[in-house]
């Protein structure tokens, strides 16, 4: 764990399916300063399944967040602490996950019904550790999304010992829509966060849901509608979506130099990953299937994708298949 962390002015939301280590070791070579976290694990996953398969990172994800589901303040406390031994720089509770599977074990965002739910097990899982245990959570569930019901929630976990909420600015509905529709259908309220922010001025407050680009994340990083600026930015699907997107993260929001100026290079660097995975038995398409979207927008995106989509997951695919789908690209800085 780096003795100094950067600030939380900007993470990567955790993605099921998406923000495995393979993704996020690539994206570290877009972005040094950019908070990463894990895809969420279910507390009773971790404790009766394989720890490495689940906690498993490389050192360069540094600064990186093992998001955690569950209920149980106990289990959750020891997951929580097998988390700090394994090096992770936070630890965050699922509170916004709204999928049907996900509610029948008591996870995710139906636990804004219960709060004193939620504080029981932060409290438990800070008691353990000394990294922070923070909590993603939205603006409100079903009809009970007003604004004095999110206080209280906000009020009465951070009485239990968490200093940070990630606040997806959108309710959701735990009844009746998809979880893809529960990420786009409720209206978006940004300013809910902001306010929430003007609430609890001690606190640290992340905004997170539909911020489309970095320049847009931006906005939020100073006072908005006449409400306070809130701490920090996180993205989710702009990501998944362009992956090259986070390229200048660390000069726009940290003032740093960016570690990478053209994706064709950071592909030359995370080929000596690939290739110390493919040894471990990694399989390519597992590593690369993340990366369709890298060079939206330029000539020979489509070849990409589709000699990629075609190739990858073959048996026999090595580094030939990226070098082959990679020549199909004309790159172009905007």
């Amino acid at each position: 764990m780096p003795s100094i962390l950067p600030s939380r002015r900007l993470s990567v939301a955790p993605m099921m399916a998406v923000t495995d280590r393979h993704f996020r070791y690539f994206l570290r070579l877009l972005s040094k300063q950019t908070w990463l976290y894990t895809e969420m694990v279910v507390d009773q996953s971790l404790i009766h399944g394989d720890k490495k398969r689940f906690l498993q990172y490389a050192d360069v994800e540094h600064p990186i967040a093992l998001q955690l589901g569950g209920y149980d303040a106990q289990r959750l406390a020891q997951c929580t602490r097998w988390a700090e031994e394994w090096g992770y720089d936070e630890v965050n509770l699922n509170v916004g996950c709204p999928s049907d599977r996900v509610q029948s074990g008591r996870i995710g965002a139906c636990l804004m019904a219960t709060p004193n739910v939620v504080a029981e097990a932060v409290h438990a899982m800070q008691s353990v550790v000394k990294i922070p245990v923070t909590v993603k959570h939205r603006i409100g569930i079903d009809h009970q999304d007003s604004f004095e019901a999110l206080c209280t929630f906000v009020e009465t976990v951070a009485a239990a010992g968490c200093k940070t909420f990630i606040v997806h600015a959108r309710k959701a509905w735990l009844n009746g829509l998809s979880p893809k529709e529960n990420r786009h259908k409720p209206p978006i309220q940004w300013t809910v966060v902001h306010q929430l922010k003007a609430q609890f001025p001690q606190l640290e407050i992340l905004i997170n849901g539909d911020i489309k680009s970095l320049a847009q994340g931006l906005n939020h990083l100073q006072p908005y509608e006449d409400l306070p600026a809130v701490d920090g930015v996180m993205l989710g699907r702009l990501i998944m979506d362009d992956p090259w997107a986070l390229h200048n993260a660390d000069s726009l929001y940290y003032g740093m130099e960016d570690p990478a100026i053209n994706p064709k290079d950071v592909l030359d660097v995370y080929e000596e990953y690939l290739q110390e995975a493919m040894h471990d038995g990694v399989p390519m398409g597992l590593m690369l299937q993340h990366l369709l979207a890298l060079f939206a927008g330029q000539k020979g995106a489509r070849q990409w994708r589709r000699y990629l989509s075609a190739n990858m997951y073959k048996k026999e695919a090595g580094l030939e298949v990226l070098r082959e789908a990679a020549s199909l690209v004309t790159w172009e800085a905007n």
